[in-house]
């Protein structure tokens, strides 16, 4: 059983990896993602459909278009690499924790989050587009994962979390206007909401990972001297990285904090 769902979760991470591609390019440019087909953005060429196979494909093309030969970046089979991966993981983790009734939830998040910080990296921007939607979407299947549980507090704990982490983040921006985006506040609800579902830890860990990792990457920055304290570095990432930081480990970094607290 559990093979069989990591082979699925990972068939099923390498076609949403793929069609991520489509959102990381389109949506910021304001272009649908439905048409016109997948097409070289050189040539317009149309991909042939055992060359849009993910990962495979770019192999098989040896990273260049098969009509006029331009380079297609390496990121297309990173991404789709990567949702696989992030995908089984999750899989393997929610299988250990016997809570597969999320499992849905979270590679919805997952798959969100992937775009979301490739975005960012590229425009910093976190498209409304993208992470509105996601609200009613998430919702939907954590009603679904607390019906297939009947874990119902675990539903209030997300709207908590929603709001708590919302808030914080508003508070932030409305503070410190420089130092946050609105995108980032309206994200700060939807990773809430998941982190809250997780368990009170994995909300308290996810939510403050993500300035840690912020802070680690910037000393880092201006180690290497790439910029100084005022080079602005797109937050999005480190709340992703930080919230799936929270779900896996939050309750283990949490234990032990509150273990060192209690003597």
């Amino acid at each position: 059983m559990l093979a069989a769902l990591l082979v699925i979760v990972g068939l099923l991470g390498l076609a949403v990896g793929s069609f991520l591609n489509v959102v990381i390019y389109r949506v910021p440019a304001g272009l649908s993602v439905v048409r016109p087909g997948s097409h070289c953005p050189d040539c317009d060429a149309p991909i042939r459909p055992w060359h849009n196979v993910p990962v495979a494909g770019w192999l098989a093309l040896r990273g260049k278009c098969a009509d006029c030969g331009s380079p297609i970046s390496p990121r297309y089979p990173l991404v789709e690499a990567a949702t696989a991966a992030l995908f089984v993981l999750t899989a393997l983790l929610q299988w250990n924790r016997a809570q597969l009734p999320l499992l849905p939830a979270l590679l919805y998040v997952g798959a969100v989050g992937i775009a979301l910080a490739a975005i960012d990296l590229d425009c910093q921007r976190l498209p409304n587009a993208i992470v509105l939607p996601s609200y009613p979407v998430l919702a939907v299947l954590l009603v679904g994962a607390s019906a297939w549980s009947g874990d119902w507090w675990a539903l209030g704990r997300a709207g908590i979390g929603a709001a708590a982490l919302f808030g914080f983040y508003l508070l932030i921006v409305l503070v410190y206007p420089a130092g946050m985006g609105w995108g980032d506040v309206k994200l700060a609800g939807l990773l809430g909401a998941v982190l809250g579902y997780v368990g009170w830890s994995a909300l308290l860990v996810g939510a403050f990972a993500g300035f840690f990792f912020g802070a680690v990457v910037a000393v880092v920055v201006m180690a290497l001297g790439r910029g100084g304290r005022k080079t602005a570095l797109p937050f999005g990432p480190f709340m992703i990285l930080g919230a799936a930081f929270g779900v896996a480990l939050g309750g283990w970094v949490g234990g032990i904090y509150f273990g060192m607290l209690s003597g």
